[in-house]
């Protein structure tokens, strides 16, 4: 089954998210992977993309700490990195890459992006900013296809999942987990 066969109303969309909030207050360790796994499933039901990550930026390398895809077929592993400059995460960050993508394809300079294993087709990705500020990653999601659907109001709640995820790693780091 794929991430396209159930879509997440916005409404429960928003809903789940608030509830993850309050649910992980005096949570363990474990419990807060749990969750930041589950803002992932949300993103990727909610935005039927295939995939959804969150990525650690470390020692010049890009490091996917949480990954939500289809287990029959992974296409990314935890623990997995690439070097940083190399990937869609930094154009993001650096402002060479929109935050929303529809089409990777129909990009200007689509050649000069880095290479993939899979075909991307929208591409969604914003930073992880920290409590201090500090950028910790991104959380990303792709789909195969390209899709027009896509709007600014996605990319909020993107966002929103990127803020909620922000909170759950500041909780992790505070325990000295993240």
């Amino acid at each position: 089954m794929s991430a396209r066969d159930h879509r997440v109303s916005a409404t429960d969309f928003d809903r789940r998210l608030s509830c993850l909030v309050v649910a992980t207050a005096d949570e363990s360790d474990l419990q807060i992977d749990r969750s930041v796994n589950e803002v992932l499933r949300l993103v990727r039901d909610h935005l039927q993309m295939d995939v959804a990550f969150v990525s650690h930026f470390e020692g010049g390398r890009r490091v996917f700490r949480h990954v939500v895809q289809d287990e029959s077929n992974p296409l990314l592993a935890v623990g997995a990195g690439d070097p940083l400059e190399e990937s869609f995460c930094q154009r993001v960050i650096d402002g060479r890459l929109p935050e929303l993508v529809h089409d990777v394809a129909k990009l200007p300079g689509f050649r000069e992006l880095p290479a993939t294993d899979f075909q991307i087709g929208a591409h969604m990705s914003t930073p992880i900013i920290l409590r201090g500020g500090a950028i910790y990653g991104t959380l990303c999601c792709f789909s195969f296809a390209a899709n027009e659907d896509l709007a600014q109001r996605d990319l909020g709640r993107l966002r929103m999942a990127a803020e909620m995820a922000a909170r759950l790693i500041d909780k992790s780091n505070l325990r000295g987990f993240a």
